[in-house]
């Protein structure tokens, strides 16, 4: 679910704005308020694209780490020749400790 003070900084970013028990108090005299059709507008758009995106953050908790992925492809000689040069230069500058 998307959160209001969440609609609110990506509607107006630099407005100043509190949110106590799910009211908006408005503090920027700069910046109006936006109003409840926008806010629900603002709300669906953001939960669209959340909604659009989730298998990234359910890919991303279930891949290995980066670091370990390349890891694997680096002993797997998957690297061009100069990277793995470069990578193994630096497994030999610092060494696994025993």
């Amino acid at each position: 679910m998307i959160e209001l003070d969440e609609i609110l900084l990506s509607l107006c970013p630099a407005a100043r704005w509190s949110v106590i028990d799910n009211q908006i108090q408005w503090h920027d005299t700069a910046v109006s308020c936006p109003s409840a059709e926008v806010i629900e507008s603002e709300r669906v758009r953001l939960q669209t694209l959340r909604d659009s995106t989730q298998y990234r953050r359910q890919r991303a908790a279930e891949y290995p780490p980066v670091g370990d992925q390349l890891d694997a492809l680096f002993h797997a000689g998957v690297f061009p020749v100069e990277m793995a040069a470069l990578i193994q230069a630096v497994k030999d500058r610092y060494p696994k400790g025993n």
